[in-house]
């Protein structure tokens, strides 16, 4: 039988140390040996009676329950001050056969994949390289869980790809202590699986658009996220290049993202009349600090999988321009450990040498995270027509109102159709801010939540629609602010979260970054039709 220690911690923290927050227990789940049960059905629906029974435990006690993966999140979306449960060795793995796809799935069998909650993105690469095959994006390291993944939208910077949830099918959701309290969830005008795969699985089936949906980046609040279905596409290499060009060809392209006209190409990567591809990847590094007159930008652009290339890792490894946390402490490296220090250097130092070029798979390029200590990050989603605009108004900021420790960079990604993903505008850009976290009254500086809420109120007294990722630092409890991003959208999220919990599954399954943003709001009398099938 899966199996549950349980500890008692007092406090818990991020991988970046952006805690502590007070905490009560800590449940760490494992499987049964595959000696024991060698079906890897039946020791996934053993660890569903586990989940199920300390998902009972808390809710008879009147407490609440949060699931966690890798830590990887910097807000405290992961975070529950009565039960966090560790997911990270529920990581059962399984390839779909032809004969589980619905009649009606578009999908082809062979990239349809499987995967438990605790898999990390690093071990999802792994495995399905296994079967020649590759996930469509990860974000910028591969150290999180897919549970943790979806529920905060992780993103990488494809252009034409989107983010993590975006290529997930369904969902296997526990959504109380009950035996009918577990749900198998597709969209109904795109379903991939048979009943027949959500009754060995013991769920009952929903095909509900608007609730996967909803559910898909849930901020860990529609249940336990148990399994997920994955599309996954043959695997491919990437032809990464770093290079400076002017700053203002970088906007340009920013605000356009017309790649076949822009005076700025790279000569190998043009078609045959000259113009330049549009790359599967495009980001922007910006210290600001340093009037630039030109601005470092890594370009990746997709190639088809040729066994015999170079190994890329040893060229990784060494990379700078990869992870913008990395890429700032080694602007930082001959800091002698003051903050004043720390931004007088970054007020003299132009970006570093660029990157060699190479060439790999998505798991090598988007490697091992190189940096784990305590660190914060910002990360505001504009429209990319407005990025020139927003990214000046905050470089304004932390130079007038700062300093701070940190360095810039934009992304960009396509529109998710999660309901309250921050991947929300046609093409998102992703205004990053990474660095050190700061002591504001040791060094007379504006404080981390001071410079988070003024990002804000700057974004919105200059009229620029914004979303702000989920799992990384903001002022989460800035008046109003789910409305002002979603507007409807955050309504009609929390309706479908009402509807397909009970009132005490949805307090179970709150925290308090949910009532920080009044997402936690329990809607009384919501629609149960989505509790029954569209497709059978």
């Amino acid at each position: 039988m899966a199996s549950t220690i349980k500890q008692a911690i007092g406090s818990w923290n991020t991988l970046h140390e952006n805690g502590p927050f007070p905490a009560k227990f800590l449940h760490i789940t494992s499987l049964e040996t595959k000696a024991n049960m060698p079906s890897v059905i039946d020791r996934y629906n053993d660890a569903t009676i586990e989940i199920r029974r300390l998902l009972k435990e808390a809710m008879t006690k009147g407490e609440g329950f949060r699931a966690i993966g890798s830590r990887w999140s910097m807000s405290h979306i992961a975070h529950h001050q009565d039960n966090m449960q560790v997911n990270a060795n529920m990581n059962i793995k399984k390839a779909m056969q032809a004969d589980e796809l619905h009649p009606q799935s578009a999908f082809k069998p062979e990239n349809l994949f499987f995967f438990q909650c605790g898999n990390v993105i690093k071990e999802i690469h792994n495995f399905l390289a296994e079967n020649g095959k590759s996930l469509k994006a990860s974000g910028a390291s591969n150290g999180q869980t897919i549970a943790g993944c979806v529920s905060t939208g992780v993103h990488g910077s494809a252009l034409d790809v989107g983010s993590v949830q975006d290529y997930v099918v369904g969902l296997n959701l526990i959504i109380g202590p009950e035996p009918d309290d577990v749900v198998y969830i597709e969209r109904h005008s795109k379903p991939a699986l048979t009943d027949q795969f959500a009754a060995n699985i013991k769920s009952r089936i929903i095909r509900n658009d608007d609730l996967f949906n909803a559910a898909l980046v849930s901020l860990g609040s529609f249940g336990f996220i148990h399994g997920v279905v994955v599309e996954a596409e043959d695997r491919f290499l990437l032809k990464r290049y770093v290079k400076r060009i002017s700053s203002v060809q970088a906007l340009e392209l920013a605000a356009s993202l017309n790649f076949g006209d822009s005076p700025f190409k790279i000569p190998t990567e043009t078609d045959a009349n000259g113009k330049g591809i549009r790359p599967y990847h495009y980001k922007v590094f910006i210290n600001p600090y340093v009037d630039q007159s030109e601005y470092v930008v890594e370009m990746i652009y997709k190639k088809p999988y040729q066994p015999g290339y170079p190994d890329p890792i040893p060229a990784v490894k060494t990379s700078i321009y990869r992870d913008l946390i990395l890429l700032f402490i080694k602007i930082a490296e001959k800091w002698d450990g003051t903050i004043p220090t720390l931004i007088k250097l970054l007020q003299k130092s132009i970006l570093p040498p660029v990157d060699l070029e190479l060439t790999g798979t998505l798991y090598e390029i988007f490697w091992d995270a190189g940096y784990q200590g305590p660190a914060f990050a910002c990360s505001v989603g504009v429209d990319h027509k407005d990025s020139p605009k927003a990214l000046d108004l905050l470089v304004k900021l932390a130079k007038e109102e700062g300093p701070i420790p940190g360095i810039y960079a934009m992304r960009f990604v396509k529109q998710s159709p999660a309901t309250i993903a921050f991947t929300k505008f046609p093409v998102t850009c992703m205004i990053e801010i990474d660095g050190l976290l700061w002591d504001a009254g040791k060094n007379n500086m504006i404080s981390l939540k001071q410079f988070c809420t003024r990002m804000i109120e700057v974004l919105k007294a200059n009229n620029i629609p914004f979303t702000l990722h989920w799992g990384k630092n903001a002022d989460w409890s800035f008046p109003g602010l789910a409305g002002h991003m979603y507007g409807g959208a955050a309504e009609q999220w929390k309706k479908l979260r009402s509807a397909i919990l009970s009132p005490e599954a949805a307090k179970l399954f709150s925290n308090d970054f949910l009532k920080d943003l009044h997402l936690d709001e329990y809607l009384e009398n919501e629609p149960t039709v989505i509790s029954q099938p569209v497709i059978v």
